[in-house]
C-alpha cells in the first residue's frame, strides 16, 4: 500500500470532508424512504435521484477513507537540507528573471493560484531533488518553460 504524502492542513481538510459526507448519509436514507412511500419506484424520479446521490456519497467516502488510511503527514518545518523535497517552498526565477514562489504539496492540496503545486505535476517532478542554482526545463501545455532555483525554504 503506497503512502500518500500530505501536509497536516490537507489531512485535516480531508477529515472534515469525510465528516460532512458521513453526516449526509442519514439524510439520504430518509430521502430514499420518503421517495419509496410515494409508490411505484420505476417512475419515481426522487427515488432515483436519492439512490444516485447515495452512490456518489459512498464512493467519495471510500476514496477519502482510503487516502486517510494511506496518509503520510509531513511537516515542512521539520525538514531541512539543500535539495527540494515534498513540503519545500521554492523561489524560482522565470525566463524574464521574475521570481515565482511555489510550495511542493500533495495532489489534493495543489492549487497553483495560491502557489501550491503537486509533487506529481510536471513542474513538481522537475523540481524534486534540485538545488539552489540548478536550471530546470519543463514542458507544460503552453510550451517549454525555463526556471532557475533561487531559494529553498522549509516553512
Amino acid at each position: 500500500m503506497e503512502k500518500v504524502p500530505m501536509l497536516a492542513e490537507g489531512y485535516e481538510r480531508i477529515a472534515a470532508d469525510l465528516k460532512v459526507l458521513r453526516a449526509e448519509r442519514p439524510k439520504i436514507v430518509d430521502a430514499i424512504e420518503e421517495a419509496r412511500a410515494h409508490g411505484d419506484l420505476s417512475e419515481n424520479a426522487e427515488y432515483h435521484a436519492a439512490k444516485e446521490r447515495q452512490g456518489q456519497v459512498e464512493a467519495q467516502i471510500a476514496d477519502l477513507e482510503d487516502r486517510i488510511s494511506r496518509a503520510q503527514i509531513i511537516d515542512p518545518a521539520s525538514l531541512s537540507g539543500d535539495r527540494i523535497v515534498f513540503g519545500a517552498t521554492v523561489t524560482l526565477l522565470d525566463d524574464e528573471d521574475k521570481p515565482v514562489k511555489y510550495q511542493i504539496v500533495g495532489q489534493t492540496e495543489a492549487d497553483a493560484k495560491v502557489g501550491r503545486i503537486s509533487y506529481n505535476s510536471p513542474l513538481g517532478r522537475a523540481l524534486i531533488t534540485k538545488k539552489v542554482g540548478d536550471e530546470i526545463e519543463v514542458t507544460v501545455p503552453s510550451g517549454d518553460k525555463f526556471y532557475l532555483v533561487e531559494k529553498i525554504e522549509f516553512i
